[in-house]
């Protein structure tokens, strides 16, 4: 008999398999806030959460509505992001082709990327207060690392013959990292990409519930002041589902890439 627990799975029982899970732990969590072990007040029902969200699209809180929040996270984020990957992504390609830079940064870099992003806080605090630059700050140091590692490996994976070839036709060295090493490793920088957006959100919000005055982070944190735990559960639920949209559409990317560089 064949085995067939190792087949691929089709995208309609993967997405059957996938609105299991998500009910099954649905039906936990109202059961749990049904069972009276844990006060409603703490523990509120998925219906109550949902219903606190809709509220939260038009009504303000803690200075504005639900997506005016999600704005003004998106607005750090994408500015934290954009920085990273201007900088880390050429830096690594530059890495990769040049030994002796690879030498001076490595040791620096090496050092630094292993500080977890929320323990630059209280610089953020100290430098910025509750502006914009503390939360870019803190979203850079969760994002940079990725984008800066992926560049260089796609950078190292190079055929060295490619790059001998453009050196002896005479190209210099930005038209070699533009032309030779960035197309190549297209594949590994959107993968390094997606890893350094999926960390630099998680950074954000973290950073958002101790230096800034507006944001889904600060509303959770004004709705843990109020004991209003719907609205901390809103919160975390907007934050859960714009992460994964961000995730899809890199993953898409990722994958759009690899095809066309015939990778998938």
């Amino acid at each position: 008999m064949a085995n067939t627990s190792q087949r691929p799975l089709s995208k309609l029982e993967a997405l059957i398999l996938g609105v299991i899970g998500l009910a099954g732990f649905l039906g936990i969590w109202l059961a749990a806030s049904m069972s009276g072990y844990v006060p409603r007040q703490f523990l509120p029902t998925p219906f109550e959460v949902l219903a606190r969200a809709t509220y939260l699209l038009t009504a303000p809180f803690a200075g504005a509505t639900l997506p005016m929040h999600l704005a003004r996270s998106l607005e750090r984020y994408a500015y934290g992001v954009a920085l990273a990957a201007s900088i880390g992504v050429p830096l690594g390609l530059a890495m990769g082709l040049y030994r002796w830079l690879d030498d001076i940064v490595t040791p620096v870099f090496d050092g630094l990327r292993f500080i977890a992003p929320i323990a630059w806080v209280p610089f953020a605090a100290l430098w910025f207060g509750t502006g914009i630059g503390g939360p870019i700050m803190i979203i850079f140091s969760g994002a940079f690392p990725p984008c800066l590692i992926n560049a260089y490996r796609g950078a190292r994976f190079v055929d060295q013959r490619y790059i001998e070839a453009a050196q002896m036709l005479g190209t210099n060295s930005l038209r070699t990292i533009t032309e030779v090493l960035l197309p190549a490793s297209l594949p590994s920088i959107i993968a390094g990409l997606r890893v350094g957006a999926g960390l630099g959100w998680q950074s954000l919000v973290g950073a958002e519930l101790i230096v800034a005055s507006a944001g889904v982070g600060y509303m959770i944190v004004q709705g843990q002041s109020n004991i209003s735990t719907p609205t901390v559960m809103a919160g975390m639920l907007a934050i859960g589902l714009v992460g994964l949209l961000i995730d899809v559409a890199l993953r898409q990317m990722e994958v759009l890439v690899r095809r066309a560089r015939g990778l998938a």
